[in-house]
């Protein structure tokens, strides 16, 4: 018997290091393993690579080095973004704008504030999960200090009108973040054109180690710490720095930025081949997100009749690593919140797959997706009591 196929089509979960990242890494667990915040040479050494990762990091989205601040990941990057907004500028104002299709990090972090008396308004978004720029010019009044809209969404691919969401917060006199960890590495970004004053990102979702991440702070920005206890961080964040992480998080961002284009074309060909492949086998699917403005490697797609967690379990069964848009691996029944803002009724939302597609994938491993997932999705519908044969026989495909 052969060896199980594996393929990967999880990308925005989270990438596998590339080996020259770990590469870069490895001397500072051995060699250069000094304290930077010591004046002996390991430990200048170290932070000489600091400095390094910090100015290739600044390079990646258009900032000044020193606008640069290391975090554990995407998730304190938000924490940090919006209580240290939210806390600093609390005598000026207490309204939090943000959107319903946002990371939990940003989610979890609103409704904290709100019981620390902050008022949060959540947009609505469109059927294609876009924000619209004059609802959020509505939303705005004397107590708004911050706004805070993801760049692109991590379940339906959807990438957000960025710059015009910012200018709009900017005339204001609102401070704008965006959560750009699904982003980075898939489009270009520049804050300073874009208008940004604040940006989350994260090593691990552009072939980068797990654990570290960055907070972009605009010149001027009024923000309290989120972390205390030392002078690490030009005493902005406390701790003894990830070396380690940091020059992986630097080399990471420099390789996924390098040619951007270039790498869209092939992960883009690929989507849209599994895309049209799937919409085309399996009748009664509905494709999730914007099709156009979206990131090149997500598909989401909703299937009726079928619950997502099983067609990831049967998937897996497969050889293929895939997520679904409902809850239910975290103990939770609900439905993916974002789908259901776009309007989604409740019983598709549950059918959902996200497929994402990255470096490593193959014209084979969108070939063996094609072959495997229809004959799952036929056979957990001839489980399910709701698929009749005039349903059978009736579908049609939506994108």
């Amino acid at each position: 018997m052969g060896e199980k196929q594996f393929i990967y089509m999880d990308h925005s979960a989270t990438t596998p290091a590339r080996a020259e990242v770990v590469d870069a890494m490895v001397p500072y667990y051995t060699r250069y393993f000094g304290n930077p915040s010591s004046i002996y040479s390991i430990a200048r050494d170290s932070k000489k690579a600091i400095d390094a990762a910090r100015a290739q990091v600044a390079k990646a989205i258009g900032a000044e080095p020193d606008e640069i601040y290391f975090t554990s990941g995407g998730s304190e990057s938000d924490n940090w973004a919006i209580k240290g907004v939210a806390f600093a500028n609390r005598k000026k104002g207490n309204h939090i704008i943000t959107s319903k299709i946002e990371h939990h990090a940003v989610l979890h972090t609103c409704e904290y504030l709100e019981k620390e008396g902050f008022v949060v308004t959540y947009l609505p978004v469109d059927k294609y999960g876009l924000v619209d720029p004059a609802e959020l010019e509505k939303a705005i009044t004397d107590r708004t200090i911050l706004v805070s809209i993801m760049y692109a969404n991590n379940e339906i691919g959807t990438i957000e009108p960025i710059r015009e969401l910012a200018l709009v917060a900017g005339k204001h006199k609102v401070y704008f973040h965006t959560d750009a960890v699904q982003a980075i590495g898939n489009i270009p970004i520049d804050v300073k054109a874009e208008a940004i004053d604040l940006l989350s990102l994260s090593a691990h979702k552009f072939y980068g180690p797990k654990g570290v991440g960055a907070l972009y702070i605009r010149k001027g920005t009024k923000i309290d710490n989120l972390i205390h206890g030392g002078g690490q961080e030009r005493r902005r964040r406390a701790g003894t720095e990830n070396i380690a992480g940091i020059v992986g998080l630097g080399k990471a961002i420099g390789m996924a930025t390098a040619d951007i284009e270039g790498h869209n074309r092939k992960i883009r060909a690929l989507r849209d081949r599994l895309r049209d492949g799937i919409l085309k086998k399996i009748p009664h699917a509905y494709l999730n997100g914007h099709p156009e403005k979206r990131l090149p490697g997500n598909i989401n797609i909703s299937f009726e009749f079928i619950e997502g967690e099983s067609m990831l379990l049967w998937l897996d069964d497969e050889g293929i690593c895939a997520s679904t848009g409902s809850a239910c691996t975290s103990g939770s029944l609900e439905p993916s919140h974002v789908l259901l803002a776009t309007g989604l009724a409740v019983e598709i939302s549950h059918g959902s797959l996200r497929l994402t597609l990255g470096d490593s994938n193959t014209d084979a491993d969108v070939d063996a997706v094609l072959e495997a997932l229809p004959k799952i999705v036929l056979r957990l519908r001839e489980m399910s009591p709701l698929y009749t044969k005039d349903r059978k026989n009736g579908g049609c495909n939506v994108q």
